[in-house]
């Protein structure tokens, strides 16, 4: 029955088969971790260690399925059954069900998700009478977990100066007493919240010697799978766990710990062997996923971590193409070569998959621009540990805005969008107008504009809320065609609340969901400067109609084909992919602005070398000189960690930027060589030819002058092709020309743009 320890190599069986004390795995990418795990508990059954007696937690139920039926396989199903497997939240739940009476609940306690806590809370703020605004559910939910996950109780809460002043700076001057309350309800309740699940049973073990005694003899062997993303908390429960006897094994790679976000503290992997005296170290070097190129890359780049267990990864596999770092003009630009790069991949017999490629970046608001390019080309993919840019919530809401002003007659984008931001507008009183309106067939918001005109029985309150808001939308109705989309979309977003709201949410979700809107205003700047260009109109219809095309095509992709993978980083740890695109390499983004400290800067290059070491072929890396960030253009700087990398392992574009403070040293000669040159995307400095003193044929209040292109004139657009001139006028201010194009049929063009040339 041992024979399977002939398939692992040295290293892996030397940390399989020494099972007595304290023993730290650290295992490099790619080097066979969970094989170690799988192997070791397999082993022990084999030396007649009863399954009973072995407790193996991981942070996924998959992971822990997965290695269960594994384990099956090697030494029967017989032994695996009975194993304490499963993550952290799961196993004590279990004991927590027949141990609970000790610390107050009943066993048949409930479990609060995520949704039910952050119910609670906002029930908690509404009977306080505080701003919801200002104590929103999901930042207040973060800051409650993040102290359960340090052992800190509401009266600790409140005696430590540090979170108290913290809370001040944000002006959650009641966030200690939301907490008390919050604890208090739940108990109330015999419910458990996910922190509690671990808080509770780190208090029940430290308050019960005799309890804490049944179940370190219970946990002869205790392994533990990610040890670099465990918490404080599961931390301090494995140790209490594991002593007397210390029969413990960690597994883990601080190199790949990417998650302090979430809490996770790389100090529990680095100072293990000073908690555990005795702790035998082994080191899993050798990668069987990435070439060597790809390995010693990544090595060079996260040896520049002071904080680490030293070790060398290396790989037995070919040398490699070295890693293919590309310089673009804008993200737009960057996008396009990853399209482009990929169809040209995946052509022909013998060709790449589409599910061969994987595209990285750092935060999800990148993806919209590689979606835009991918579909231009349509090229199949998704969206992992996300959705699809134009499907996430905030985008929806924003869109919804625009619709309504657009098409008041538009019920679904009125429901959504109503009560965001919050405006006492509840469901009872919607449920109200759509009843009325609909017993007289006419919209709903004609109801929400004057609901006592059509009867509507609510309180006054109520109808003067609902009034308010349809004049606030009707107040954006003018400007819907007299300026551009992306003027309109700023005013709407500001003055709506809808980006004020996504700017006081500190929480990380609020965040992302900030820099969203940021990158869709981004689209939309995008938009009317590529149809301006192509001297085309560029109101909010114009970008409706192209959106709704976008994501009625999100809709209809078939599950089953091959396609690229996106996500951001930290969505990608564990994943392998033959070929991996990084993109938006540059300074505030990768590494992020909110990376001020050392510790923070490490963490950072750990996520990088993460990246990188998710492809067992083919690494490319990205970085536009200019981006749309935060509502304007950012013009930006390569990332101090190419500088990180040693330059024998990367072939660099010939195009590049100016040199800036963090300029790979192996590129700046190069750079200096590089002369100017023009993109097409930039502006022309010569005077156009096309000026009102041209003096084409114009209506504007039906008197005409002569301009040159005449009705039935033959002429030349850049993108459209040749066409005949139909007619000219002057509408909102603006010149405008029609043409029948030969290939793509009648289009009305912004004349001062449209960079026509005149055919006879």
């Amino acid at each position: 029955m041992n024979d399977f320890l002939e398939e692992l190599n040295e290293s892996q069986r030397l940390a399989v088969e020494c099972t007595e004390g304290p023993s730290l795995v650290i295992a490099g990418a790619g080097s066979g971790k969970t094989r170690v795990l799988t192997y070791r508990i397999a082993w022990l059954l084999s030396q007649g260690v009863s399954a009973s007696n072995i407790l193996a937690l991981t942070f996924t139920n998959k992971a822990a399925r997965e290695m269960k039926e594994r384990i099956g396989r090697l030494v029967g199903e017989k032994y695996s059954r009975y194993l304490w497997m499963g993550t952290f939240h799961s196993v004590f739940s279990k004991i927590l069900r027949q141990e609970c009476a000790r610390i107050g609940y009943s066993h048949n306690y409930a479990i609060y998700d995520s949704q039910d806590s952050k119910s609670l809370i906002k029930q908690i703020v509404k009977e306080m009478e505080l701003d919801e605004k200002q104590y929103k559910p999901n930042m207040l939910a973060a800051r409650i977990s993040m102290a359960k996950n340090n052992l800190v109780s509401p009266q600790d809460y409140a005696a430590n100066r540090a979170y108290t002043e913290e809370d001040k700076r944000a002006r959650l001057y009641r966030m200690s007493d939301i907490y008390f309350v919050y604890n208090k309800r739940l108990k109330s309740a015999n419910a458990m919240d996910f922190d509690d699940l671990l808080l509770n049973m780190h208090q029940m073990l430290v308050q019960n010697e005799d309890l804490r005694e049944k179940y370190s003899s219970i946990f002869r062997y205790i392994l533990v799978d990610e040890y670099q993303d465990t918490n404080y908390c599961q931390a301090r429960i494995v140790s209490l766990l594991a002593s007397p006897g210390n029969n413990i094994c960690v597994v883990g790679d601080d190199a790949q710990s990417i998650y302090s976000f979430r809490g996770a503290n790389i100090d529990n992997i680095l100072m293990f062997s000073r908690m555990f005296a005795g702790t035998r170290l082994f080191k899993l070097e050798r990668n069987y996923r990435s070439t060597q190129n790809i390995v010693e890359a990544a090595n060079s780049l996260i040896k520049k971590n002071r904080s680490q267990i030293q070790k060398n990864v290396y790989s037995d596999k070919e040398r490699g193409e070295r890693l293919q770092l590309s310089v673009h003009e804008n993200d737009r630009h960057e996008g396009e070569y990853i399209a482009k790069t990929i169809k040209q991949k995946a052509k022909g017999p013998g060709s790449a998959a589409y599910n061969d490629f994987a595209v990285l970046y750092r935060t999800n608001a990148q993806s919209r621009v590689i979606e835009d390019e991918l579909r231009k080309l349509s090229i199949p993919y998704r969206i992992y540990g996300s959705v699809s840019f134009y499907q996430r919530k905030e985008i929806k809401d924003a869109i919804a805005y625009f619709r309504l002003i657009v098409n008041a007659s538009d019920d679904e984008a009125l429901l959504r969008v109503i009560n965001f931001p919050a405006r006492g507008i509840g469901d009872t009183t919607m449920r109200r107008v759509l009843d009325c309106a609909h017993r007289q067939d006419v919209p709903a918001f004609a109801v929400v504009r004057n609901p006592a005109g059509y009867g509507l029985e609510s309180a006054a309150a109520a109808q003067k809320r609902l009034t308010g808001f349809a004049q606030l939308i009707e107040s954006f109705i003018q400007d819907t065609l007299a300026t551009d989309a992306y003027v309109f979309a700023q005013k709407v977003l500001k003055q709506t609340g809808v980006l004020t709201a996504a700017l006081t949410d500190t929480t990380q979700e609020g965040q992302d969901r900030y820099v969203n809107l940021q990158e869709l205003l981004g689209s939309i700047h995008e938009f009317v400067e590529q149809r301006m260009e192509q001297g085309e109109e560029a109101h909010i219809t114009d970008f409706l109609q192209e959106v709704s095309l976008l994501t009625d095509q999100d809709e209809h992709l078939n599950d089953d084909s091959p396609r690229v993978s996106l996500m951001t980083v930290h969505t990608a740890k564990g994943l392998e992919f033959p070929t991996v695109f990084i993109a938006g390499m540059e300074e505030q983004l990768f590494p992020s602005a909110f990376a001020e400290s050392e510790r923070e800067v490490e963490e950072e290059r750990r996520l990088f070398y993460v990246a990188i070491t998710r492809a067992e072929r083919e690494v490319y890396i990205t970085y536009a000189r200019q981006r749309f960030r935060n509502g304007q253009i950012v013009f930006s700087s390569p990332s101090r960690f190419l500088n990180d990398i040693d330059s024998k392992y990367i072939s660099q574009s010939p195009a590049a930027p100016r040199p800036s403070a963090f300029t790979p040293s192996w590129m700046q000669d190069e750079w200096r060589s590089v002369p100017t040159t023009r993109t097409t995307t930039e502006k022309t400095t010569q005077p156009s030819r096309l000026t009102k003193t041209t003096g084409i044929q114009i209506k504007t209040d039906r008197a005409a002058f002569d301009s040159g292109f005449r009705a039935g004139s033959r002429v030349r657009h850049g993108t459209f092709g040749e066409g005949t001139v139909k007619e000219s006028f002057i509408e909102n201010g603006n010149e405008k020309i029609v043409i029948k194009f030969d290939k793509v049929g009648e289009k009305t063009l912004l004349l001062k743009f449209a960079r026509l040339e005149r055919l006879g």
